[in-house]
């Protein structure tokens, strides 16, 4: 019997992709590292940060040419997430766009995310 296809774990808009690199092409090297923390009046925060090495138990995925290491205490949390970088009169910032998030609060920094259900 076929396995169904595997969800990417965390993919990027354009934006996102094209900010990254910039970022990236800045420091010279380095991977963008994604997760999730404990935080926030919704009972959870994302993390964004670049990394220059990869820590034994994270993921990598690669979504238009950029390395993502995904923590992988946070493999549940962000399965299936999209990272948008949006632009607005008063700021600029990477979003989350995740399917297992189920609230969040009034000011978007924290969030309540469910595990992925894993069949």
């Amino acid at each position: 019997m076929a396995r169904r296809p595997r969800p990417k774990l965390v993919t990027l808009t354009d934006a996102a992709a094209a900010r990254v690199k910039e970022i990236l092409d800045e420091r010279g090297e380095g991977y963008l590292r994604v997760g999730v923390k404990n935080g926030g009046c919704a009972g959870m925060e994302y993390e964004m940060d670049y990394v220059s090495e990869i820590a034994p138990l994270d993921e990598v995925v690669e979504d238009k040419d950029v390395q993502i290491v995904v923590d992988a205490k946070a493999v549940l949390f962000i399965l299936g997430s999209v990272v948008d970088y949006e632009v607005s009169i008063l700021e600029s910032s990477f979003k989350f766009k995740n399917p297992n998030q189920t609230d969040a609060c009034g000011c978007g920094v924290s969030v309540t995310i469910e595990p992925a259900k894993v069949d």
